[in-house]
């Protein structure tokens, strides 16, 4: 199997630990995948979300840089309109000097966070997102010879034509990739609704570039792998009250673990476990299998993984089944 596997990491902090100790487990976990041969790692930025330590992802790339050697590091991805693509241009033209050859950049148009944070600590004007394609030029401007400001230019960003990714939850960035001939990516893992006619229209519509002549998709699937059968439901368990408990808090509710219990079985909470509808799970082969098809359903060039474990140890153990599984000893070409 060539299909190239990369990682999608959340800088999950559990409860009872500290932002830095879930910073360290991120380099750990891309430590691991640097030496099982995944293509990449990359992390996305969120704001107000307590088990989340992946606000800033240009910070946490440079960190994790230095403490590795060859794998790709990117943002899966920057909030573009939560920024100035200047500061964009600038940020991640230095990560590109600092680890040249390994950066990339995905960009997004939603938020990333609430309404109150977007509005009264970001201090972003709601209407932002309707700029965004107008920004990705001006950043994609930036980072390569051109200015688009006469006698301004991105020092470090100038030249340095970091490759760009859409990010992507519905038509708007498969229509939005395809128009301006760049790779895309789709938000598989939690929003998975229009996988196929997102993929489908990106591909079929694609305007060629002359740095991407040929689409290309990477689209993000789940995966929860363990050594047994057994072992990968009792993890999925806990996966699914993890999230619903998670998204309930969001909102303002503490529950017992009745309560959450209750929740999880009834609608409301099929409807949140659905969300993780695209999953991979069981042995290394039901893994391997599943994505064989999800390849091919998803018509990606790439699958970007979210591992869904009960804990730390498990996905580490579980990216070591997924990577000998889906190619013995490396796990992408």
């Amino acid at each position: 199997m060539t299909t190239p596997l990369s990682l999608l990491d959340f800088c999950t902090v559990y409860p009872g630990e500290s932002p830095a100790e879930s910073m360290e487990r991120s380099v750990a976990l891309a430590r691991k995948a640097e030496e099982l041969g995944f293509s990449r790692v990359w992390y996305s930025e969120h704001h107000n979300m307590a088990s989340i330590a992946s606000s800033s992802p240009a910070v946490l790339i440079s960190h994790i840089g230095a403490r590795t050697s060859t794998i790709r590091l990117g943002a899966g991805g920057v909030m573009l309109p939560n920024h100035s693509p200047y500061v964009i241009a600038e940020q991640f033209g230095m990560l590109a000097e600092l680890y040249p050859d390994r950066i990339d950049l995905g960009l997004g148009r939603a938020p990333g966070t609430d309404q109150q944070t977007l509005g009264r600590a970001l201090r972003r004007d709601p209407r932002s997102a309707e700029r965004f394609p107008d920004d990705v030029l001006e950043l994609q401007a930036w980072l390569s010879d051109e200015s688009p400001i006469p006698g301004v230019a991105a020092y470090p960003g100038r030249g340095t034509n970091v490759p760009l990714y859409i990010l992507g939850s519905s038509m708007f960035g498969a229509s939005l990739a395809a128009q301006l001939g760049l790779p895309y990516s789709f938000a598989s893992h939690f929003a998975p609704q229009h996988l196929e006619q997102a993929t489908s229209y990106y591909r079929e519509n694609y305007q060629p570039s002359e740095r991407y002549p040929e689409p290309y998709v990477i689209a993000a699937v789940n995966v929860t792998a363990a050594d047994s059968t057994e072992d990968a439901q009792r993890q999925t368990r806990i996966v699914h009250r993890n999230r619903v408990r998670a998204l309930i808090g969001r909102r303002g509710q503490v529950l017992n673990d009745a309560q959450l219990d209750a929740v999880v079985g009834s609608p409301q909470g099929r409807q949140i476990t659905d969300m993780l509808r695209y999953t991979a799970r069981g042995t290394g082969g039901q893994v391997a299998e599943y994505l064989e098809w999800f390849t091919a359903h998803a018509r990606a060039d790439e699958l970007m993984i979210s591992l869904q474990a009960a804990s730390h140890d498990e996905s580490l153990r579980g990216m070591e089944i997924l990577a000998e599984a889906w190619e013995p000893g490396k796990a992408s070409v």
